[in-house]
């Protein structure tokens, strides 16, 4: 079975490589066996995380990318695919949040949220489908969130775009199935991120996140590199048009409160 979880020989593209889920992915992805290329808004964050690929004994490239665009998105994919001639993963990680009650979010904030999450993410995913159903294999990997399931006062912009993504994944999937190319998505809990970092300097706010799950702490952003990885490898060949959670039994707890006996 051990030959199933390797990335040996095969061409992963990481967008949002240039920190957190995003670097952790790539850097997984490549001490699997991938030769990986990272991309990032910030070329030079990814050309740093390529370099600790390289530094680690791994094979990477790095480019700059704007998820937003069609043409950058649509470049970067077929850079990426000029290295082996082929692409056989593609991840991406990039989201943004706004946090406002609904009667006080603007058209603006709504527009830009939609269009990183929402915009961005199907800009991937058209360009990954143009290279990977003509070439009759591929696998690739959003990521969306519990807030697909679940959200919270504040939240509604940001959960509406992960639970679009997650339609996404499972349209795409459907379309391509027979085609040889699997479409997925990781569904993170609370991770320690650039993203999350503003939650962490308020440690009321913080240890209510943690204390929701029966885990009782945060993830770090490594421990959303195996979940990702395991959806490019060929152990999840018969998985697609599905979301793994991997939020420490977010989802799977009702309540902060045990009772008493238990």
């Amino acid at each position: 079975m051990k030959h199933l979880f390797s990335l040996e020989g095969k061409s992963i593209a990481v967008i949002g490589a240039g920190s957190g889920i995003g670097q952790a992915c790539a850097i997984g992805a490549a001490q699997q066996g991938a030769f990986v290329s990272c991309f990032d808004l910030k070329a030079d964050t990814a050309a740093q995380t390529a370099a600790m690929i390289t530094k680690d004994g791994g094979q990477a490239a790095a480019g700059a990318i704007d998820i937003t665009n069609a043409t950058s998105v649509n470049d970067a994919i077929v850079e990426a695919a000029s290295h082996h001639h082929r692409l056989d993963g593609v991840v991406c990680t990039p989201a943004i949040n706004v946090r406002k009650p609904i009667l006080k979010y603007s058209g603006d904030e709504f527009d830009r949220v939609v269009q990183v999450n929402l915009r961005g993410n199907f800009n991937v995913l058209q360009s990954a489908g143009w290279l990977m159903v003509p070439q009759g294999f591929g696998s690739i990997v959003l990521f969306s969130s519990i807030r697909s399931i679940v959200t919270e006062p504040g939240q509604s912009v940001y959960s509406m775009t992960k639970a679009g993504i997650l339609q996404l994944v499972k349209t795409a999937a459907t379309e391509w199935g027979t085609k040889g190319v699997r479409v997925n998505a990781v569904g993170p809990g609370v991770i320690e991120t650039p993203l999350t970092a503003p939650i962490k300097q308020n440690p009321e706010w913080y240890n209510a996140y943690a204390m929701k799950n029966p885990m009782n702490r945060w993830a770090q952003a490594s421990e959303m590199a195996g979940p990702t990885v395991f959806l490019l490898s060929d152990a999840a060949s018969y998985i697609t048009g599905t979301i793994l959670y991997a939020d420490g039994g977010w989802l799977a707890a009702d309540g902060r409160f045990t009772p008493p006996g238990m």
